[in-house]
């Protein structure tokens, strides 16, 4: 009898454990949905306007850990938000890469932004190896710095094995940087010897994030915001064959060390998918209006906002302090570096 009672128990028992784990999931992901919500309202007050939404969301999950520690009891789902809502955002952010224009006018650009790419890899990695700075974190601030900010430190950080701390602390340090170069750009622009669409094609090509170089470019005219994001979108491009070189380079160094076998960035493939479906269906094939691209813009720019929420929950502030100071130093020298080569380029 005693024994029909303890076997009868043990469905309960099993099922338990997985109801406490959807209960953690729902509400940790209605956590971050919430803290990305405050982030937004908070990212249009002034001041708070220019740093973006991303940032702002980073920063409340920081704040909120270091009052009240992190929330343990919903770990399951702000874990769920940090990893795949995160290669979910990435898949739809090839939304925004027109393939079209990039193979039909974009050749130079594409030349100008591998050269963006290669000189804030090389340069950032060499100045945090003179100041002895914490590698993984420079290597995804130099790859953001070169690339597209935020979203080329998203795609990253998974196939180089990042902490979940140092891809916030990234995304937030160049959210700071991109965001005070680009008004730095807007009050020297009248001071340049330049056109407006010279202009926009050295924001584009030079500065971080698409926010930054829109921020830069935009009180300049429509012809410079065009030139801008077309050279912009050019380095975007460029994510592609740079994942799949971290890839190759992560396979050989795992091979090397012994480490179990890398798992493959499948969402990178979504990336591309996304981008023919953006470049050659939606709006020719399949009608589709600006509104309707705004709002999946909008969307995905909120899901974006939701995984660095939970990425902001693993950061330890006294780890920040200690940690992101020497790679702060090593992207404000490269970006300084990027501007007058880029300049002298364009």
């Amino acid at each position: 009898m005693e024994q029909k009672a303890i076997i009868a128990t043990k469905p309960d028992q099993q099922k338990k454990p997985s109801k406490q784990l959807n209960v953690s999931m729902i509400y940790g992901i209605t956590f971050t949905f919430i803290i990305a919500t405050l982030g937004f309202q908070l990212a249009k007050l002034p001041g708070f306007d220019h740093v973006g939404p991303l940032a702002c969301a980073i920063l409340l999950a920081l704040v909120y850990r270091q009052f009240f520690g992190y929330p343990e009891k919903l770990r399951a789902g702000i874990q769920f938000s940090s990893k795949r809502l995160l290669r979910f955002a990435i898949i739809l952010y090839g939304l925004k890469l027109n393939m079209v224009v990039i193979f039909n006018d974009g050749l130079p650009l594409l030349l100008k932004g591998a050269g963006t790419i290669i000189f804030s890899i090389v340069v950032l990695l060499a100045i945090a190896k003179w100041l002895k700075a914490d590698f993984n974190l420079s290597l995804l601030l130099s790859i953001g710095t070169g690339i597209c900010g935020a979203a080329a430190v998203a795609a990253v950080s998974p196939i180089i094995k990042s902490k979940d701390e140092d891809t916030a602390m990234a995304v937030g340090i160049i959210a700071l940087v991109g965001t005070i170069f680009s008004i730095i750009y807007t009050l020297i622009y009248p001071l340049l010897p330049i056109s407006p669409t010279e202009y926009g094609a050295w924001a584009g090509i030079s500065l971080h994030e698409i926010a930054h170089v829109a921020l830069a470019a935009a009180p300049t005219g429509q012809d410079a915001l065009a030139h801008a994001l077309l050279a912009k979108l050019a380095r975007v491009f460029l994510l592609i064959p740079v994942c799949f070189i971290l890839l190759f380079w992560m396979k050989r160094k795992g091979k090397l060390d012994g480490e179990a076998k890398l798992e493959f960035p499948w969402f990178l493939i979504g990336f591309v998918i996304m981008s023919f479906v953006g470049s050659y269906i939606l709006g020719k094939e399949v009608p589709i209006s600006k509104k309707s691209m705004s709002d999946i813009a909008a969307f995905t720019s909120f899901i974006l906002t939701m995984s660095m929420t939970g990425l902001g929950f693993n950061i330890n502030l006294k780890e920040l302090r200690t940690k992101s100071l020497r790679p702060l130093i090593a992207i404000i020298i490269t970006s300084i570096l990027l501007s007058f080569v880029t300049y002298i380029f364009i």
